[in-house]
């Protein structure tokens, strides 16, 4: 079996939620791995996610200094090179720049907008797994789901709530 990383981002928790919802924790419970996209906040939201499975993560706008986490992150998940970031910019040229920024990568994880987004066109899969807590102009709080092995990867975005 595949490993499953569990994709998050812009959880704003205090701020937009008081804690994860309880719908994602059958999820964490059976990650390999969780990825976070930024904009955690406070930093017991990475203390928390690491009780259920390895955590990596990265930076987000709002995240307060002693968030100690790098802008960009770059490493291998089932033989996939998976790098994250938390904006990737505007939407016109997104694919272009980040492809730059990372050429080696398979799946580039982001965040910032709270819009999902899944897009695997060649060779190149881009995932914004949105937010689980706070939806904005979103229909559902999301996240989304990952499995990598032997290079092959494939994804989908999940909803917690409505």
């Amino acid at each position: 079996m595949s490993p499953l990383a569990v994709v998050l981002a812009d959880t704003h928790i205090p701020r937009r939620a008081r804690a994860l919802p309880e719908e994602l924790m059958p999820y964490l419970r059976e990650a390999d791995l969780i990825l976070h996209a930024g904009d955690l906040i406070q930093p017991s939201v990475l203390e928390e996610l690491s009780t259920h499975a390895p955590v990596r993560a990265v930076r987000g706008n709002v995240d307060p200094p002693e968030v100690d986490l790098p802008e960009t992150l770059e490493f291998d998940l089932g033989g996939a090179r998976i790098a994250m970031i938390h904006d990737s910019g505007r939407r016109e040229g997104r694919r272009r720049r980040l492809v730059r920024r990372f050429p080696e990568a398979r799946v580039i994880v982001f965040g910032h907008s709270h819009i999902p987004f899944l897009e695997d066109e060649d060779g190149l899969l881009l995932l914004n797994p949105g937010s689980p807590t706070d939806r904005r102009r979103q229909p559902r709080h999301t996240f989304a789901l990952l499995r990598a092995k032997e290079g092959s990867v494939r994804a989908e975005i999940t909803s917690v709530r409505s």
